[in-house]
This record gives C-alpha cells, structure tokens and sequence, in this order.
C-alpha cells in the first residue's frame, strides 16, 4: 500500500513518508521534480518555475540523504517514478542505502526506466531512443547480478491510458516495450541464456484501471495471458513463477473532474476494485490518487484518505479471502479472448515494422495515441460518454469541503527554489572537486564504449556529482531528442462535433475581414512533458479551420516569444500543469510585448486555481481555461471571439 508522493524539498518529503509509514503505509513511491527528471539541477535555467513542484528535488547525494533520514531503507520496498535519469536516482539511492549498512544485494524496490512511454505520454525523456534504450539495458544487467530484489524496468501502461490509449492498444504497446528491452538484454550477449528467465522475473509493470472496471478487470486478464505466452514461446522460459506477469497500479487519473471533485471518491473506489476482485490477475501493490487532484496538489489529509481506503479494502472486507470470483465465467472469458486476439494483432503490427522503437521514431504509435485520445474527447462532448457532474448531472449543492478553496490543495513555498538553489551551490563547494570531475571523465568515456555505466553512475554519486552534471555529460555523448507530436495525423476526427461548423465560419468570416489566415500558437513551456492536453486543443483548433503551430514540449518562454513574432501569430495558447504558470506565463506576456506582439490573443490552460487565474488574467492574458472546461469546441468559440475583440470586429456570430 502506497501513496505517491514528494513535493517542496527532501526534509519536507522526509517528514510526509514518516507521517505516512506511521499510518500503515507500507512502501514509498517517491515523485521527484521536473528538473530532476529531466536531469538539471536546481539553478539551470531551464529549472526555473519548477522547483519541488510535481515532486521533490534531488540534486546530489546530500538529498538522498536528507530524503531517506530515519527511514529504514533495508525494510522498505521503494518505488521510484524516474526515467531518463532512473540509473542516476537509483546510483544515489544505493550510495544512501549503503550509508545506513544496507549492501545494494539486498535492497528492494523498483525504478520506473519505461523511457518508451516518456516519447509517448509524459515527456520526461531526454536522450535519443537508442541510447535511452542501452541505459535501460546497463540498469537490467547490473541489478540481476548486483540487486535480484530490484525491479530495474517498470513498463508502464499506466500513463499510454492517460495518453488516450484503448484498453487494446495499452496491452500492445507497453508489451512491445517491454519485448523492445528483453531483445536488447538478450542480444547483449551479456546474460547467459540459463540465466534469462531471472531477467524476465524482474520484469515488472504499472497498469491503469479506469473506471469501466469490468473492462479493466479484463483487460488486465489479458496481459496475464499474452504475457504467459511471450516469454514461454519467444525467450524460452519454462518456469511459470518467472513468467508471472508483476504488475501494480495507480488508479486512473485522466477521469478525475474539477466539477463536482466529491465525485472522484466512487471512481477511486470503482477503479480499485477492478485490480483486486480477480485473484488471478490481482495487483501486487496499488497507489490510489486523491479526490482532489485536478484542483491542485493533494495536502497529506487527502493522501490519508486514499490510503484508507486501501486498508477498509484489505482489512474490513472478505475481498482477499477467496479464489478468484470470476473463473468460469463465460462472460469474462469471451470478453478476455476478443482482447487478447486484438491486442495481439496490434502487437503484431508494431513489431512487422521494427518494435517499439522504431515506432516511437516514425510517430506511429503517438499518432494513435492522439487519436483514440481525440476520439474519446468527442465521446465526452456529444455526450456519447457520461460524466457525472461534468456533461450530465451537473446540478449541485454547494461543496463543503470547497468552501475554502485556497485551503483544499497543498501550496508549495515561495523560497523552495531558492533552498534548492543554495543547497547545490554550498554541496558543490565543500566537495572534493578533482574526485567530482574525475568521475566525471570516467563516465565520460565508457558512454562512448560498451561499457555498463551503472557501477561509474555510483561512483559518481560517491564523489559528489550533481544531477545536473550526471545528466549534462550523458547529453554531450549521447545528443537530444524531440520527439513527434502526433498532432498532424488526429485533425479531422472531430468534423461532425456539435457548433463546430459555426466556429469554422467564425474562423473563415474572421479571416476574411483581417486579410490572413488566423494563425494558433500551441505552445509548451518549462520542463512539463504531459502534451496531452495541448495537442487536443492543436487537433480541435485546426479543425476549426485556425493554422495551427505547434513544436511540441519543452520550450524557453523566449523560444516561444521567438515563434509568436516569427510566425506572426493571432493567438498563444499556453499549456502549462506542473503550476509554474505564474512564474513562466508572465515572463512570455512581458516577451511579447516587449517584441511589439501586442495584438495577438494569450490564453493558458491548466490545473490553475481560481486565485491564480485572476492574476492571469490581470497580467493580460485574454482567458484561463482548467479541466471543467472540456468541451474543445466552446473553447475555440471563445478563443475567436476573444480575437475579434483584440483587433476591433464585432462580436462572433456563434452562440
């Protein structure tokens, strides 16, 4: 039993997983900070707005400490939600670890390393494929040898649901992920082949479960099948306990709603219910969100409540007393076999046409994952789909526990940037500095050899290296990667949409009056990868006939200021959901204006509180857009009109 959690600076982080292990919790599952994923320390530039934000900052060892003080890491199973620079996280955790007497033999935990899945939903990659995909396979080969308790590589189909993905497509694409880095481990020539089948043991995944929990329930049926069926007929192994499909859970966040939030409780509670009533398929551990989480940051009350229900679960009711409940269905099994036959199709397809890799660099799989996504926001808009308190049974009674909306999400601290920003500029100078850079250059040169980089990874976490640094030496060997957006491969799928065909007469009728094409900057800033948000509102505004921008995540405010005045655009449209806005939103609006950009129409999107949209909105920015807002349609209704009011027209004729 886990909540997720981290946030502001490792003693805070320290002081919630005590508070939380002293409830009954019994694991951690950290959350690390955008920069920390994506290998910066706290005073790069490009970390600034995000600092402890969506996790905690782990920039050197003397943080991993500060995060595990008085926390027996020799009895905690400890996942941690990292990537890009998972072998980084798990150097450091081991050094931490062997600080307390715990040799890294005995350790137990998992690192997330899905990098596949980064290109694909939450953006948290840094290097190229190839390179992510050796980094992953150093992590495989040394754990086996050097931690069996550790599970190096989480697949994760947990965040390809989030990303739009169909039940049928999150099996085949995680699997072929995985199968991506079993085949690289296996071509290593590394592992002996008698030795294969505890490779395939460490293998462990991280589903979703929706709230369509009978269909999860299959769903996940089905992974136990084609998975059996994988790694017998494909590696060879012949022990069942190896080829056990490992998988935990956190319950799905895509369908928690702003509107009426009490709501979130059920489906929590729903989604649960779907990874624990089939014995045969049941999650080993499961992290449940908060009802809160599309207002803001959980404050540990919420966190609290989410983890009990877990044990009201586990503890009060006979769930856990039975055999599976389900076995001899004829139901779930006709159900389960059309999932596996389709999933094993799609899985077919990707792998005729090079894996997983291959379809991450051509942009098949992100096109389809934009889609599907596309097609279940027109569900939920024509109301095809029903969410309660969202597109039907709207009408509420005042929400108590909103009263105080200020009050129901956790703030992070002004000066947590600032504690961070001093704390690795004092551990740099108290280093021994010629230690720091000679493992450095050691590290240096094995990335350009064959050499398995996780015993120099640990080194450098001995001798002092930041994660930044760790992270910049990787980049200069390695290069960078943007990956492909998806977006021109979704535009379409939402030409029957109710007012849609008013809105692109709108468009049309505008153009014509200004003399051009009305032109649609999507834009990305700081370190927040989670694309999905803005490559809908990309898909739905041309659709609506705007031309549209978009280059994808990870942008400078001065990049995008550059592509506002360089493509001469009518509108900015910022997405931004790691709660940077207030420090990245206004560095682009002063940008803009400052290049003469005073015409062109700024609206942002996110999980922005009311009280920080009405400074927004101060500042300039034409309209602040957050998750109950989920009819893409009225959004680009708004948006023109919002144009024609900047450039003097009459009022929109679209109602």
């Amino acid at each position: 039993m886990r909540t997720y959690a981290g946030h502001s600076s490792p003693a805070e982080s320290n002081a919630l997983y005590r508070r939380n292990l002293a409830k009954g919790q019994t694991g951690l599952s950290i959350a690390f900070d955008l920069p920390t994923q994506t290998g910066y320390d706290p005073d790069s530039p490009m970390a600034e707005g995000e600092v402890g934000r969506v996790g905690v900052p782990v920039a050197d060892l003397g943080d991993m400490r500060a995060l595990l003080e008085d926390i027996p890491i020799g009895e905690m199973n400890t996942s941690m939600t990292i990537n890009a620079t998972a072998m980084w996280l798990y150097a450091l955790y081991v050094v931490a670890a062997e600080e307390q007497g715990v040799p890294e033999s005995t350790l137990q935990g998992t690192t997330q390393n899905d990098i596949i899945k980064e290109y694909l939903s939450r953006g948290t990659y840094v290097f190229p494929p190839g390179p992510s995909l050796r980094l992953i396979t150093d992590m495989v080969v040394h754990t086996v040898e050097h931690a069996p308790k550790w599970n190096p590589t989480n697949i994760c189909s947990y965040h390809l649901q989030e990303a739009g993905a169909t039940p049928v497509q999150e099996i085949a694409f995680s699997l072929a992920t995985a199968i991506a880095v079993l085949d690289a481990v296996r071509d290593s020539g590394v592992v002996p082949p008698d030795r294969f089948g505890e490779v395939v043991s460490r293998i462990s995944f991280f589903v979703n479960a929706g709230v369509r929990f009978i269909e999860e329930m299959c769903k996940v049926r089905a992974f136990v099948a084609l998975w059996d069926e994988i790694t017998r007929d494909r590696y060879g192994v012949t022990d069942p306990n190896q080829r056990r499909f490992r998988y935990g859970v956190q319950v799905n966040s895509l369908g928690l709603t702003e509107a009426q939030p009490e709501n979130n409780i059920q489906r929590i509670v729903l989604e649960m219910l779907a990874v624990t009533l089939s014995k045969d398929a049941r999650a080993r551990a499961i992290q449940l969100p908060a009802w809160n989480e599309a207002l803001g940051l959980p404050r540990p009350w919420d966190q609290q409540w989410s983890l009990r229900i877990q044990q009201v679960l586990a503890e009060e009711s006979d769930l856990l007393e039975y055999d599976d409940i389900f076995s001899g269905s004829t139901v779930i099994e006709s159900a389960v076999a059309q999932m596996v036959a389709d999933a094993r199709a799609e899985l077919d397809r990707v792998l005729a046409d090079g894996g997983a890799v291959a379809a991450v660099e051509s942009g098949y799989m992100k096109a389809e994952l934009v889609k599907a996504h596309a097609a279940r926001r027109a569900r939920i808009e024509s109301g095809e789909d029903t969410i309660v308190g969202l597109n039907a049974h709207v009408e509420t009674e005042p929400n108590p526990m909103l009263a105080d909306l200020d009050g129901a999400i956790q703030t992070v601290d002004a000066d947590v940037a600032e504690r961070a920003i001093d704390g690795v500029r004092a551990w740099r100078a108290q280093r021994d500095e010629s230690r720091a850079q000679a493992t450095l250059d050691a590290l240096r040169a094995a990335a350009q050899t064959s050499t398995n980089l996780v015993p120099l990874s640990i080194e450098c976490a001995r001798a002092g290296v930041t994660t930044g640094e760790w992270a910049d030496v990787l980049r200069e060997i390695f290069g960078e990667f943007r990956a492909p957006t998806g977006v021109s491969g979704a535009a379409g799928h939402a030409a029957d949409q109710p007012g849609l065909a008013g809105v692109r007469e709108e468009v049309r009728r505008t153009e014509e009056e200004l003399g051009s094409r009305l032109r649609f900057l999507v834009a990305k800033p700081g370190l927040d990868g989670h694309s999905n948000g803005a490559e809908q509102i990309a898909v739905r505004a041309r659709d609506a006939g705007f031309e549209v921008i978009y280059q994808g995540i990870r942008l400078t405010p001065e990049q995008i200021v550059a592509a506002a005045v360089e493509e001469d655009v009518d509108v900015v449209g910022i997405s931004v959901l790691s709660g940077a806005h207030l420090e990245l939103v206004p560095r682009i609006v002063e940008g803009m204006h400052a290049a003469g950009l005073t015409d062109a129409v700024v609206v942002v999107g996110g999980i922005i509180p009311p009280a920080d949209a009405d400074r927004l909105l101060a500042l300039g920015v034409a309209d602040v857009f957050t998750p109950k807002d989920y009819d893409a349609t009225a959004i680009m209704r708004r948006i023109v009109e919002h144009v024609r009011t900047a450039r003097g027209l009459t009022p929109a004729k679209v109602g």
